[in-house]
């Protein structure tokens, strides 16, 4: 009953005044709404930066094979073909980390169309989920090539602006016909530019196909040497001679063991290998998880005992990752300087407000703790108003602030993204500086003397 009849008191004494109550909210108003525009708008910077982080690989982890070492000599990291198609399967399936897999067979060799040749940095077998994987999905022109065309090993690509420029000039490259070490490729799309990368090489001089396509009809081979245009050769263990000599069998995409060989091999013969597997993880923060979670998995999978090395390294663009995590923690430090300096600035103006009004009505005063209020009824009173007073501008402040940034996205299209965090925080906030700054003027007003206060002219 006394808190209802103190709350009706303390709203009784603000309608009396509603522009200087209105004038009084003001300053938390401004402020309030400003934090929230400004958290929304630094929200919508730091996902649009976390994107553009993660297009040159912040989120990516790289799988690649262990090293070998053949009569105590070394042969280094990826001489050891331990990584599977069907390991980047598992992962995509049993790790909730990660976000998207794809497994790479590289290749280095020579590209030519007409009278015109060019050996691209990156030629990369591999499965649609690699744009995926590199946040490339959207084509400059034409399509990517499908699962249906990885299982067939069909002679598709996709091309970088490089390529583009250096083989084709100004004309358009969709639908014709490329040679890779004399297979011919039907070129089916175009990637986006991206320019060059954090490590300075260009990330557009790059062709993209089917791993399968390139795994058996292109190399056979793993990327062994700086050009495998120059070598004529290959190794016959490694080359499916019938698929050389018949292109158009259909090619299993995996090793079938014989029956010898599952017999005579303690260690049961895996899949196909492929040079590297490339993930993405769901965000920067699930990066160590995806790692955990990637290691545990492939050493299952690899049949790794407890004291056996792992026979692969997961590496992760660390300084990416802290370049990104610097970024964001940069823009959260700079919108809550400017939030406690706006708060602030609106709570000297309510103390100042309500320190006012404990000398306009010190009669009042007097009067009520002439006819029997205590000290702490005054107190609450006052420090009622106050609350009330920063609540109303907390509230008016959401309001302004959520206008403010839905004008700014639409307007000048900078990148907004609701933070019910900051509305939350907005009322707490708002409360709190009612309370921390309405405090000292209702205190003054309960210390008064009832006989001074009623002389008070």
């Amino acid at each position: 009953m006394r808190l209802y009849s103190t709350m009706k008191t303390a709203f009784g004494a603000l309608g009396r005044n509603v522009m200087r109550t209105l004038l009084t909210t003001l300053g938390i108003v401004i402020g309030v709404g400003a934090v929230i525009a400004m958290m929304e708008i630094g929200n919508g910077t730091t996902i649009a930066i976390q994107r553009t982080m993660a297009s040159i690989g912040a989120n990516t982890l790289v799988i690649v094979p262990g090293a070998i070492s053949i009569s105590g000599v070394n042969q280094g990291s990826g001489s050891k073909m331990t990584l599977t198609p069907q390991d980047a399967d598992a992962i995509t399936k049993e790790c909730p980390s990660v976000r998207s897999v794809a497994p790479i067979v590289r290749a280095r060799t020579q590209i030519v169309y007409g009278n015109r040749n060019w050996v691209p940095t990156y030629v990369y077998g591999t499965t649609p989920s690699f744009l995926d994987v590199r946040e490339w999905t959207d084509l400059d022109k034409g399509d990517a090539f499908t699962e249906h065309d990885v299982r067939n090993s069909s002679k598709v690509c996709i091309i970088g602006q490089t390529i583009v420029s250096e083989l084709f000039g100004g004309e358009s490259p969709i639908g014709k016909e490329i040679r890779i070490r004399n297979v011919a490729f039907k070129v089916i799309g175009v990637l986006q530019k991206k320019g060059a990368n954090v490590m300075g090489m260009d990330q557009d001089d790059i062709l993209l196909a089917p791993w399968t396509t390139i795994k058996y009809r292109v190399v056979a081979s793993s990327l062994a040497n700086a050009n495998q245009s120059s070598t004529n050769t290959a190794n016959s263990s490694e080359v499916n001679t019938l698929n050389l000599i018949y292109p158009n069998i259909q090619q299993n995409l995996y090793y079938v063991p014989t029956d010898s060989e599952q017999a005579d091999a303690p260690q049961p013969i895996r899949f196909a290998n492929v040079d590297q597997i490339l993930t993405a993880a769901q965000s920067g923060s699930q990066i160590p998880f995806a790692i955990e979670q990637i290691i545990m998995l492939l050493r299952e999978r690899h049949h790794l005992r407890v004291t056996d090395v792992n026979d692969f390294n997961v590496r992760d663009m660390t300084e990416i990752a802290k370049a990104m995590s610097s970024t964001t923690e940069l823009i959260t430090k700079l919108l809550l300087c400017v939030a406690m300096i706006s708060l602030v600035v609106g709570g000297v103006g309510i103390m100042n407000i309500m320190l006012v009004s404990v000398t306009e009505r010190t009669r009042e005063i007097g009067l009520r703790m002439a006819v029997g209020a205590e000290p702490s009824d005054i107190l609450r009173q006052f420090l009622t108003e106050a609350v009330v007073l920063c609540l109303l501008g907390g509230t008016l402040g959401i309001v302004l602030g959520r206008g403010s940034s839905y004008i700014v996205s639409a307007v000048l299209h900078w990148p907004t993204a609701v933070s019910v965090g900051a509305i939350v925080a907005a009322v707490i906030v708002s409360a709190s500086v009612g309370i921390i700054f309405g405090f000292y003027p209702a205190w003054k007003a309960s210390r008064l003397d009832p006989i001074e206060a009623l002389r008070y002219e």
